[in-house]
């Protein structure tokens, strides 16, 4: 038999005690140890995974654990420089979103784990969703036609991060979804927010963007929501799809929808639009937690040694779209053309609606 995959987590806050967790409990996989710099964190872990090795400081986890692979789940500000820590002491790595906070650490970080051969991965978490992927599968497949709008919500009370506005906080979950619908990254992006309650730190964001061949998606996110939505519609040449994360069980909704023009006509006043009003269809889903799936996939990659499907060129993809809403929003929402390989420059102020 292999010997199980040495995994050990670095951030013990939010989000790292479900990767622990997770980790913990994967066949073929051992939890190596868990880092945090806050004594109450680290105590928790201890508590949590008694005999498990838990850390102050990274490099010291790496040096005397040396785990196989890290898996990272702090502030937005360090998943480069850990990322970069980990994979120069030969571990393959899952970094959380947003993979770095620049295009440019993105491809630094693909470059070196390409040149030391190890697993880059970012936890898009919401790609290895059965409802997401069983959208995907519908969409691939002309359930819906050609995708030609995508309209995304993702609004609640909080939390408010200390290093990232709400656009670098909620909005990578949408993108990596529309991203992989439209098949790469738009080709102009318009983003617009507000600051209302810390200095400079948007809390509201609506971002625009377009894609070749006149497809176009909008994201709306907050942090000063009263209520807790998650929804996103997909608006098809022969139908659209109404997806609600929320919804405890019948989380897809398929609409046999749809607008027709007529091909002539000789007058706008005979101009008659046909709207097609169909059944909807609910698909039977199964409910995986889709971080066990994210977590399961990832160590099969590092045993298989085979490319992840939220690789760091997917990372790196979503940030460069991230880094163009930033430069959107401080020229007030002027519009930011990104270009091939992720590289962005300003556009004329012009609509791109």
């Amino acid at each position: 038999m292999k010997p199980p995959v040495t995994v050990a987590v670095v951030g013990y806050g939010y989000w790292g005690p479900n990767l622990a967790r997770n980790f913990g409990s994967q066949p073929g996989v051992e939890l190596a140890a868990v880092c945090d710099a806050d004594d109450e964190r680290r105590h928790r872990a201890s508590q949590r995974f008694p005999g498990l090795p838990v850390f102050r400081d990274t490099a010291e986890m790496l040096a005397s654990v040396k785990p196989d692979a890290l898996a990272i789940a702090t502030p937005a500000a360090t998943h480069a420089p850990l990322a970069r820590m980990a994979l120069e002491a030969g571990c393959d790595v899952l970094v959380e979103k947003p993979m770095a906070l620049s295009a440019g650490e993105c491809r630094t970080l693909n470059t070196l784990a390409a040149e030391r051969g190890r697993i880059l991965m970012v936890g898009h978490t919401y790609l290895f969703s059965d409802a997401v992927r069983e959208i995907l599968r519908i969409i691939r497949g002309g359930g819906i036609g050609e995708v030609r709008y995508i309209n995304c919500q993702r609004l609640n009370l909080g939390l408010f991060q200390p290093d990232i506005n709400v656009v670098w906080d909620l909005a990578p979950h949408d993108l990596s979804i529309i991203l992989e619908v439209m098949g790469g990254p738009p080709e102009i992006v318009n983003c617009q927010g507000n600051a209302h309650v810390a200095r400079e730190v948007e809390d509201v964001g609506n971002l625009s963007l377009r894609f070749s061949g006149s497809r176009f998606a909008t994201v709306q996110c907050s942090w000063l929501e009263p209520r807790k939505v998650r929804q996103m519609t997909f608006v098809g040449t022969r139908g659209m799809i109404v997806f609600d994360d929320l919804e405890a069980r019948d989380k897809i909704r398929i609409y046999d929808v749809r607008v027709e023009c007529p091909p002539h006509y000789d007058n706008f006043g005979e101009f008659p639009y046909a709207y097609h009003y169909g059944d909807c269809r609910i698909p039977r889903i199964e409910q995986r937690e889709p971080l066990a799936a994210m977590c399961g996939h990832f160590s099969r990659c590092v045993l298989e040694r085979r490319i992840p499907d939220t690789c760091g060129e997917r990372g790196a993809d979503v940030v460069a779209v991230l880094e163009a809403c930033q430069r959107s929003l401080r020229s007030d929402g002027a519009p930011v053309t990104l270009e091939p390989g992720g590289g962005i420059r300003p556009t004329a102020l012009r609509s791109v609606s």
